[in-house]
């Protein structure tokens, strides 16, 4: 006779939601929740950085805005991308015009930064679910060997380093920003 483990019982998105926040966040995919890892000095200042750079092109004109580990809730997940991009016209906003406190809505731009440790195919689902569920562009940076790859939807993962330029939302313009450019932050000059 075989013995056999129960499988564990799959949490709804309505009871994971109801739930305390945790530091650092966690995620509800596919009925589990996954507590994402504590950033470290690399992740949080390419996060910081990369905000502020965005949030300099975007905001004054109010095409875009970007956002640090901002609870994105679609497609039945509950994704904590570590920055999410809106277009201004998609922050879910309340009746008096305030933003909305929940986004029940994909981001039009998902940017993960690998941590020490963090499985990099986990962290790749998450940015392919997102572009499966409506988002324009997703960024996978790896600060260990300085890359960035370029997701978008249709098209095959494009790899980036040193002089390339990366791709950004069209709305943003001319904006331009290499991989060097962008991993020069982690100097501190």
């Amino acid at each position: 006779m075989t013995a056999t483990t129960p499988r564990p019982t799959q949490l709804s998105l309505e009871a994971f939601l109801a739930m305390p926040e945790t530091k650092p966040a966690s995620e509800y995919i596919n009925g589990q929740i996954h507590q994402k890892p504590m950033p470290q000095g690399e992740h949080s200042l390419l996060q910081t950085e990369l905000l502020a750079a965005v949030n300099r092109v975007s905001k004054p004109q109010k095409i875009a805005h970007a956002f640090p580990e901002l609870r994105c809730i679609f497609g039945g997940r509950a994704l904590v991308p570590d920055i999410t991009v809106f277009e201004w016209s998609r922050i879910p906003r309340k009746e008096n015009g305030r933003i909305a406190n929940r986004f029940e809505t994909y981001p039009d731009w998902t940017i993960e930064i690998l941590s020490p440790d963090q499985s990099p195919n986990q962290v790749i689902r998450k940015i392919v679910f997102c572009l499966q569920q409506g988002t324009k562009l997703g960024w996978f940076l790896d600060p260990s060997d300085e890359s960035v790859t370029v997701f978008q939807p249709d098209r095959l993962p494009e790899f980036k380093e040193k002089d390339d330029l990366l791709p950004v939302l069209d709305i943003l313009g001319d904006w331009q920003l290499s991989v060097n450019e962008l991993f020069s932050w982690l100097s501190l000059d």
